[in-house]
């Protein structure tokens, strides 16, 4: 029997888009026994290699959608990949998506890896690798499973932005869960949806990242003229006052609060305080993720006169 490598392994699921597993075993089959053509057979014969073509494809439209438990205390957001805005709005994308929100839920798995090898829920004779394959054969774009995060506390709530576009979830410690406290938390998250914060209060901003911020706006006070020769304490508290400056933009209790109707909630830390006081609540924001369609990866972009261009002088050739 031929050595199943790492390597192997990963040159199978580059060329088909199968899970590792499925690769692993299909690589293990006393038929196949290594060999990667008969690998590939092996995948397309159970309906697993129908990606195949579509494997080095870019993805970076598709949708988030999130999933709450029934108590309201957990929550996931997740995002799933489409190669185009079109399919993106497809019901049954969609919808599928949805299942993979509701699936990841009350998965134990921790990564992306571990979650396409688990029994997809609707279907056990099927992985969830194996099922995210049969969407790609049914819809005829590369798919994929890209991220899904996980938060929890005593009262999660959620916000879809534009279609599935952006999803936030926000989680509260709290004395008490009724409209007021679900509404106000809706309203942080989209305050977080808009304004992109990053932490939740000026404590969690690591040291590395005020760090370099401070070198970023020591050089700029350095070249600015009304600090020429001023004393180092004068130069310091600038930087300072500009690094807190900066921190306000990112930090979520720190930002003003975009939907404030009076002084009294001018920033969302003061917003959440009074809503806490309206209730009798010990209200305060615990954690929150924001997940960006298609963030951070590579658009395609069309370029139809070129590839009519390029199929012409193909054909002449």
């Amino acid at each position: 029997m031929a050595e199943i490598t790492a390597s192997l392994v990963k040159e199978l699921r580059e060329a088909t888009g199968a899970g590792m597993m499925d690769c692993k075993k299909a690589l293990s089959d006393p038929e196949v026994n290594g060999d990667i053509d008969k690998a590939v057979e092996f995948l397309r014969k159970k309906g697993l290699a129908a990606s195949a073509k579509k494997a080095n494809r870019i993805a970076a439209e598709g949708v988030v959608k999130t999933a709450i438990s029934a108590d309201g205390k957990n929550a996931v957001v997740v995002e799933v990949n489409s190669e185009t805005d079109f399919v993106a709005k497809n019901e049954k994308f969609t919808s599928y998506v949805q299942e993979v929100a509701d699936q990841a839920l009350t998965s134990s798995a921790a990564t992306v890896e571990e979650f396409l090898n688990e029994k997809w829920a609707l279907d056990s004779t099927l992985t969830v690798s194996e099922k995210l394959s049969s969407m790609v054969a049914l819809i005829g774009e590369k798919l994929t499973i890209r991220r899904f995060e996980k938060i929890s506390g005593d009262a999660v709530v959620s916000y879809i932005h534009g279609d599935g576009k952006i999803g936030v979830l926000v989680a509260a410690n709290t004395t008490a869960v009724n409209d007021e406290v679900s509404e106000c938390l809706k309203n942080v998250a989209m305050q977080i949806a808009a304004m992109n914060a990053k932490y939740v209060t000026s404590d969690e901003v690591p040291e590395d990242y005020k760090n370099h911020e401070r070198q970023v706006i020591a050089e700029t006070v350095a070249a600015d003229p009304k600090f020429a020769g001023k004393p180092e304490k004068v130069i310091a508290g600038a930087i300072e006052g500009k690094l807190n400056k900066e921190l306000k933009d990112v930090v979520l209790l720190e930002q003003e609060y975009v939907k404030s109707m009076d002084d009294s909630d001018k920033t969302v830390k003061k917003y959440v305080e009074k809503v806490a006081k309206a209730t009798g609540s010990n209200l305060s924001v615990k954690s929150f993720v924001r997940l960006e369609r298609g963030e951070g990866l590579e658009k395609k972009v069309d370029d139809f006169a070129a590839e009519v261009a390029a199929q012409a002088a193909a054909a002449q050739n």
